[in-house]
């Protein structure tokens, strides 16, 4: 019976290293594999440079779901399209802006998105500012002048220089000058809006039906040269952002009597109404195959730039993940899954609608991990309000290479997301999501929604850092024997109400956008 008891033993023992043994190899091969073969480079250049921005409704979003589909079929990875919605289907053209008068100089700027197109050949006019209205009679009054016209449609910004510079340079009574006479212009501009009788979106309405050519707006995101770019809610007339130089420029020139005339060729295409999709692959489990690890990134953009960072690199970890992954863990005992969104953008579309329509899986999701914020390593993960996340969240990290693991500051049980990011999504349905945020590289004014989203700012460092994390992670989730806890904590009284707080609940998708 001894020797029974000590093979059974010797039996468990033997067992529980080979395990061990087998689970460092997978590990060791998954850091070798994005080490020395990844593949980072070439999928960002034909992702960012061949594909471009993908605005949700056109040809390049669309595009770039059947790119990530043959990517995933050339490495053996199922993957397909499944529709979620109809969009207001655009696509961008060519944006010339040329001064005409009082000299001629080309000038740096791009429609907004779903602008309207301009007629062939383009449009001139003179460009105007607005007055201080006293009233609502005297905005009335002066929009009976601007037919045939451009109109300036956002404040003006007194300088170019971001705060950081003016910190670096300037004398402190410079710097808090400057603050004053900014903070001044824009409160300014928000009573003289208020004054017409409009609100903020309206009054451009008004604008727009009294004969105005174009609206030319600048949305400075307080970085050099760089713009936010966003939409356009006007219908029969194009709407242009112009970088910050050329807008003041053409803002002093109207102020003081120049009568500055400027020439605009926006060419742009409506498309009617368009299917919308998310991507999604799959590597199926072998022991587990209704249980899941989903990987989670948003493949839409704005497309001001080409969506390098929000949320290209996102996409793109999730992609080499996903090879790496193929080729060093090919039979996972869960099945693995990657949703590339759609829509997120507009708010979370794409995610919601996944949860919407696929209870089957969510119930089933062992853990999901979400990339969206920038080129960065990642530096902060959280418990996202799973009050035992704790224990496996940290046995998952544990294997994780320290030169990736010393950089991530851990904190336990967190709270959930209610908005920002697809992992907001899956929280609300009650999956253990963990959103790996990143280092951000002055992603919130240099890249985030900008003219500025490209390539060159991609540090492929740390995205392979997080690709090595990422595929570690959902390894370890994968192999994992036990159920992750879905136990949420109890959320602390809210101080604006006084009760406690609500665990977010799940959010219907908007499945028709821009089409009222």
């Amino acid at each position: 019976m001894k020797n029974l008891f000590r093979i059974f033993v010797l039996f468990v023992l033997t067992s529980s290293a080979l395990v061990a043994q087998n689970r460092d190899a997978v590990i060791e091969n998954i850091i070798k594999e994005e080490t020395n073969n990844s593949q980072l480079k070439n999928l960002a250049h034909e992702l960012f440079d061949v594909v471009g921005p993908r605005l949700v409704g056109t040809p390049n979003m669309q595009k770039a779901n059947d790119w990530v589909i043959k990517m995933y079929k050339s490495w053996g990875i199922e993957a397909r399209n499944q529709k979620w919605g109809e969009w207001r289907g655009w696509e961008r053209g060519i944006t010339h802006i040329d001064m005409l008068s009082p000299r001629v100089q080309s000038l740096k700027g791009t429609q907004l998105a779903w602008s309207a197109s301009t007629k062939k050949g383009g449009v001139k006019g003179e460009v105007v500012m607005m007055p201080t209205f006293n009233s609502k009679a005297d905005f009335e009054k002066w929009l009976k002048t601007i037919k045939g016209k451009f109109v300036l449609g956002s404040e003006y910004q007194p300088t170019g220089r971001p705060d950081y510079n003016w910190q670096e340079f300037a004398t402190p009574e410079s710097f808090e000058k400057m603050r004053k006479e900014r903070s001044a212009i824009a409160s300014e501009f928000r009573k003289n809006i208020g004054r017409t009788g409009y609100n903020s979106r309206d009054f451009k309405t008004a604008i727009e039906n009294a004969g105005a050519v174009g609206m030319i707006e600048s949305r400075w995101s307080n970085g050099f040269g760089v713009q936010k770019i966003f939409s356009s809610s006007l219908k029969k007339i194009p709407t242009i952002d112009l970088e910050l130089e050329d807008y003041g420029m053409l803002y002093r020139l109207a102020k003081s009597g120049s009568k500055p005339e400027i020439h605009v060729n926006a060419q742009s295409k409506e498309l009617g109404k368009v299917p919308v999709f998310n991507t999604i692959g799959e590597i199926k489990g072998t022991e587990k195959p209704d249980e899941y690890v989903l990987l989670s990134a948003h493949l839409d953009s704005w497309d001001g730039g080409t969506g390098a960072t929000d949320n290209g690199t996102g996409t793109l970890v999730m992609l080499e993940t996903m090879r790496v992954l193929k080729k060093m863990y090919p039979n996972p005992k869960r099945t693995i899954i990657v949703g590339h969104w759609g829509s997120e953008e507009q708010g979370l579309n794409g995610s919601r609608a996944f949860v919407e329509d696929n209870p089957e899986i969510v119930k089933n999701i062992q853990a999901a991990f979400n990339q969206d914020n920038g080129t960065g390593r990642v530096v902060s993960i959280t418990g996202s309000g799973f009050l035992h996340s704790y224990d496996y969240l940290n046995s998952w990290l544990a294997p994780v290479p320290r030169d990736v693991r010393k950089h991530i500051k851990t904190s336990f049980p967190g709270s959930p997301s209610g908005g920002g990011s697809d992992n907001a999504s899956f929280l609300a349905a009650g999956v253990p999501t963990f959103n790996l945020s990143a280092l951000n590289w002055s992603y919130w004014n240099y890249t985030w929604h900008t003219n500025r989203d490209t390539y060159d700012k991609v540090v492929f460092d740390d995205v392979q850092n997080n690709v090595i994390l990422t595929a570690i992670l959902a390894y370890m989730a994968s192999e994992d024997p036990e159920r992750a806890s879905k136990v949420k904590i109890q959320l602390p009284v809210s101080p604006r109400t006084g009760k406690p707080g609500v665990w977010p609940t799940p959010r219907s998708p908007q499945r028709k956008g821009g089409l009222d």
